[in-house]
């Protein structure tokens, strides 16, 4: 029988990037404390420890100081945690990053859908560092994403921003303005993609291909904002086939 080999084994003498750390259910956050104060494991079904030497880094968006104070995550694994601490600036204080990274997610994007999208226009730019993202790199992203699929042509001439259903060259939204939580568009861009997927989660051409995520994380999202399979179903997505 195969044995099942965990992270922290397969970095050992190695680095283990952990994403969204804050996210990681309290019960959990014991067992990571322990791992990293003995640096040592115990392997699933197995019948000792294992000692590993692993440097771990660890990212997320979160204010973690706010949830120690909210008991939300434990104070001695923030502490353990928080031993060269790098703060990345928010997208909107560092403007003169925006059309890099726009011009990186473009082709990424325009590759994976199989779009012939090549360059922003000069709007969009505009649209986009004037805009302050909430959501940080994520959220332009996602909207990049949103904006490539309803588009066809060579270049990007529109932009769906969260706060607005649609911003056109002609300066003019079609929608008046909506204020939304992250987690509502975060709630709307997935029932959008499902819909556009026909309903299709996983697998080729499924909702998790498009949204760049494993099928599991997708399917976390969907129960964690209560999403269900009527939701999306029962309506099909009408925008351009990719």
């Amino acid at each position: 029988m195969d044995r099942r080999i965990g992270k922290f084994e397969m970095a050992h003498h190695g680095t283990l990037f952990l994403d969204e750390i804050g996210e990681l259910p309290l019960e959990l956050q014991g067992k990571l404390l322990r791992a990293l104060q003995e640096k040592e494991i115990e392997r699933i079904g197995g019948r000792g420890t294992i000692k590993v030497d692993v440097r771990v880094i660890a990212a997320t968006n979160r204010d973690l100081e706010k949830e120690v104070e909210e008991g939300k995550f434990r104070p001695d694994l923030y502490y353990r945690l928080n031993i060269f601490p790098i703060n990345l600036p928010a997208l909107r204080e560092r403007p003169e990053d925006i059309p890099l990274l726009a011009k990186h997610f473009v082709r990424k994007i325009a590759q994976k859908t199989g779009k012939k999208i090549a360059s922003i226009s000069k709007f969009v730019l505009d649209q986009i560092i004037n805009y302050d993202w909430p959501g940080n790199i994520r959220e332009l992203e996602h909207a990049i994403e949103r904006s490539i699929i309803m588009t066809d042509g060579e270049t990007l001439q529109q932009i769906l921003l969260p706060t607005k259903r649609l911003i056109t060259t002609s300066g003019r939204s079609e929608n008046q303005f909506v204020i939304k939580t992250i987690e509502e568009n975060e709630r709307d861009h997935i029932l959008n993609m499902l819909r556009y997927c026909n309903g299709r989660v996983s697998g080729y051409k499924g909702a998790a291909q498009f949204l760049g995520i494993p099928p599991s994380t997708l399917a976390s999202k969907l129960k964690r904002l209560g999403i269900q399979k009527h939701d999306y179903e029962c309506r099909r997505y009408e925008g351009p086939a990719v």
